[in-house]
């Protein structure tokens, strides 16, 4: 029994405004409920991100679904574990399980399911009326510099992805995520970088954890529904004033498509695309990859910021 989806991150931020602004910038619904900044993706019932207010910008929590059964099971094993379950904290009151993991962030996991994504998981390019430059397409986009057509068209990321966490103990997370939620491990940077996915059948990675000195979030990760509108969010998030980090490239690990933009406290939004997907029958092998080939196929080189913990700075 295991964790069978992520249903949202909560963020304490010093204005939930200026989040709210942002992502809105990033072609996310934004919204303001209960004293919270609300972040969805359009046509999507399911808060992605909550932003909860605070003194400064720090991961609160991460939020998963899990059958009746499957929350049941965990509860049995974070119990015999010794983990003490708590009460939903007042800023973010929701119900099912409660517990902080090594450390100390909090996890919630409730019985939900997944909305689905607007045109459907298995949407490509293409689909959902997007023009593509591709052969055969008549109705081709406009000129990708204009900034008047990223403007006009409809770009909207389709889910909350994956994110990347800070942790200041690596082995530790592996355990807390694999043996007591039930995710696996998908492939390894060395002893400081990890990749798990959902043991049901997931995108190669819902949770990364990355070695620091304090915890916090790297970043979060939105699917697109292909490399245009991928590339075409980015740039008109640039047209904002909003700062470009990495990007445009392709992993490595998990394959994806990527580009980075800083939000307003140094942390990272990702837009991501075609991401490799591991189904719960397969028998995948977890590789150790050396830093200097894991990072990106193609693609500028990593900047010299890219794996700061702002957070910890604060």
């Amino acid at each position: 029994m295991t964790v069978t989806n992520l249903q949202h991150i909560g963020l304490t931020v010093p204005d939930i405004a200026t989040g709210v602004s942002f992502y809105g910038d990033a072609g996310l619904d934004t919204f303001e409920r209960d004293g919270m900044g609300a972040v969805r993706c359009v046509g999507r019932d399911q808060d992605q991100i909550r932003l909860i207010q605070g003194d400064r910008k720090k991961l609160h929590h991460v939020c998963f679904g899990a059958t009746e059964e499957g929350l049941a099971e965990i509860k049995l094993r974070l119990e015999a574990d010794g983990c003490t379950l708590m009460d939903a904290p007042s800023e973010s009151p929701d119900d099912g399980l409660w517990v902080k993991d090594p450390d100390g962030i909090y996890v919630n996991i409730k019985v939900a399911d997944a909305a689905p994504s607007r045109g459907g998981p298995d949407a490509v390019a293409g689909q959902d009326g997007w023009p593509t430059n591709t052969p055969g397409h008549f109705d081709r986009p406009g000129p990708r510099a204009a900034p008047v057509f990223r403007d006009e068209v409809e770009i909207n990321p389709r889910r909350l992805g994956h994110v990347l966490q800070f942790t200041t103990d690596v082995e530790k997370k592996i355990d807390f995520y694999t043996r007591l939620l039930g995710m696996r491990v998908s492939d390894r940077i060395g002893p400081g970088v990890a990749f798990m996915h959902l043991a049901g059948g997931s995108d190669h990675h819902v949770i990364a954890l990355a070695k620091s000195d304090a915890p916090g979030l790297h970043h979060a990760s939105f699917e697109m529904a292909n490399v245009d509108q991928l590339n075409l969010n980015a740039l008109r998030m640039i047209d904002k004033g909003h700062s470009s980090n990495w990007g445009f490239g392709r992993h490595v690990v998990g394959s994806n498509f990527f580009h980075y933009l800083r939000d307003p406290w140094n942390g990272l939004i990702e837009f991501f695309s075609d991401i490799d997907y591991i189904p719960a029958d397969y028998d995948w092998e977890v590789r150790d990859w050396p830093e200097e080939r894991a990072f990106s196929l193609w693609g500028p080189a990593v900047p010299d910021d890219f794996i700061e913990n702002f957070e910890a700075a604060n």
